[in-house]
């Protein structure tokens, strides 16, 4: 792995106006952020729906110059304009190297990115579709996990800057692993990678950083530590337990 030389060393949040009223910065995660600094290749945020993943990982790819729905930071289409105003209040701090290539996947707005990268390569410019970059199949023609995966296999390359917010949304448990092996090779040749994800199976990643978002802030935390792999550990060893835990009736029903 490249530690010395990651694109992105830290966020940090700075002072807020008085007056700012956005949701966001009420979740316990920003209102302790402080400093996140990033250094591995690859890092992980995990956490419950609403503990801030999705919220700081647009908020990074934003102030890392990435359009708002995700794609490049070729990509400049806008089909709502919903993404928190966090951004305006993370001071990046990036390393002394450029990456050569980035892409911001946000599961929610594949499809937009989709449809303007069909609206692109109607476009000729150069002796090369840009559909080829994505594997030569239009990412409509493909099922959603398709597309992701074919993503992450042709598009995303050594010495790049990757954001992905939850990119397990549309994958088997093999294309999780099938992403898993592309995002390990590609962080030893030096890309570097943001992941929010629930996945088990990503976290795994041999020398990755996880940071476990909660009430509290978050915090560094063991793979095996985190909530994710200890509830899905828990429910695969015996299934049939968490069953009659999840679905017993409540107090004073029938049966």
């Amino acid at each position: 792995m490249w530690e010395d030389a990651l694109y992105l060393r830290s966020v940090e949040l700075r002072a807020i106006p008085e007056g700012e009223e956005s949701y966001v910065f009420s979740l316990p995660m920003v209102r302790r952020l402080g400093r996140l600094e990033f250094q591995k290749q690859v890092t992980f945020l995990v956490g419950e729906n609403g503990a801030g993943k999705s919220t700081l990982i647009e908020a990074v790819a934003v102030g890392s110059g990435f359009n708002p729905e995700g794609g490049t930071r070729n990509f400049s289409f806008s089909t709502s304009d919903s993404h928190s105003p966090l951004w305006k209040y993370l001071s990046v701090a990036k390393g002394p190297r450029r990456p050569r290539d980035g892409f911001f996947l946000r599961a929610e707005s594949f499809y937009n990115v989709a449809t303007n990268l069909d609206e692109l390569n109607k476009i000729k410019a150069g002796r090369r579709s840009l559909i080829d970059y994505y594997g030569g199949r239009s990412l409509h023609e493909q099922s959603h996990g398709e597309s992701f995966l074919a993503l992450a296999l042709n598009r995303f390359s050594p010495q790049g800057l990757y954001l992905l917010d939850e990119p397990e949304a549309a994958l088997s448990p093999t294309g999780q692993m099938t992403l898993l092996a592309r995002i390990y090779a590609l962080a030893r040749e030096g890309a570097q990678f943001v992941i929010a994800t629930h996945s088990p199976i990503l976290t795994a990643c041999p020398g990755a950083d996880i940071y476990q978002l909660t009430g509290e802030g978050f915090a560094r935390t063991p793979y095996r530590e985190t909530e994710n792999y200890r509830l899905t550990r828990a429910f695969l060893e015996n299934p049939e337990r968490m069953l009659r835990y999840l679905l017993a009736e409540e107090p004073g029903g029938d049966g």
